[in-house]
């Protein structure tokens, strides 16, 4: 018996949330999944004129600069059904709550002790019922587009479409550079949704890797969509990360957000 039934790390009670596309299940099960987390540095200015409208502060980090990730998921197995899905999201604190004197570190301690986390400017995915939950149950900048996903040994492409036209909007791509065998980040996510501040700490599981970024780079094509915009808007055209993360084993729990006070 090595069904996810039989797994403790899924052994959790799901409650169900309605959406428009149907019930969901929370914490939400991804047992079968890959993807790629690429960490640009990006101006801390520009980063902070994206999150001035919210009630999240950028992580100023010890070289001067904010930190964003740019990741790509794979979910071929989860408890809403197969989809695939790309997060741009800034590294961010609470307005208020300091970041501590080791942010960097942080992001890789279990989110249970620390108050450092990244906030979601966009967050395409493949399915209605992923987009509906993402946006109804956390606030999350969801929409629905064609991504590609491609990762075999060091070498990954991704691209994320135009949801009105079909066209590439970015495409990250090329080989990672040598890295180490390294434990997945388990991020904490904080969102706004119907006035109410959200932390959702997410649980990850599978071995990966920590690699420089190689031949990397992320380019934009021409576009108006307000993704590919925030991307030049923080400086990322064209650029390669600082570091990447990825693996072919992840699994993870999605809970609900917690209200914060």
């Amino acid at each position: 018996m090595t069904g996810p039934e039989n797994d403790p790390f899924f052994q959790y009670p799901q409650t169900v949330h309605r959406t428009c596309e149907g019930d969901v299940r929370l914490p939400i099960f991804y047992y079968r999944s890959s993807n790629l987390i690429a960490m640009f540095l990006a101006d801390f200015p520009r980063a902070c004129d994206m999150l001035r409208d919210t009630e999240f502060t950028p992580i100023r980090f010890a070289n001067g600069k904010a930190l964003v990730g740019v990741a790509f998921y794979e979910y071929r197995q989860t408890s809403i059904g197969a989809y695939n899905e790309v997060g741009v999201a800034v590294a961010a604190t609470p307005q208020g709550v300091s970041a501590g004197r080791l942010p960097l570190l942080s992001l890789f301690r279990h989110p249970d002790n620390h108050q450092v986390g990244f906030h979601v400017i966009d967050l395409p995915v493949t399915t209605p019922v992923a987009c509906a939950a993402g946006c109804e149950l956390w606030g999350f900048p969801k929409f629905v587009t064609s991504i590609s996903f491609s990762l075999k040994g060091r070498a990954f492409s991704g691209t994320v479409a135009e949801p009105e036209t079909g066209r590439p909007m970015l495409k990250l791509e090329g080989r990672t550079g040598p890295g180490l065998p390294a434990l997945l980040i388990s991020p904490v996510l904080f969102s706004q949704n119907r006035g109410r501040v959200l932390r959702t700490a997410v649980i990850t599981r599978g071995g990966g890797r920590l690699c420089l970024p190689g031949s990397l780079r992320l380019r934009l094509f021409d576009s108006s969509h307000r993704m590919a915009e925030n991307l030049y808007r923080l400086g990322l055209a064209g650029r390669k990360p600082a570091f990447v993360a990825y693996t072919n084993r992840l699994q993870l729990r999605l809970p609900a957000g917690a209200v914060m006070p």
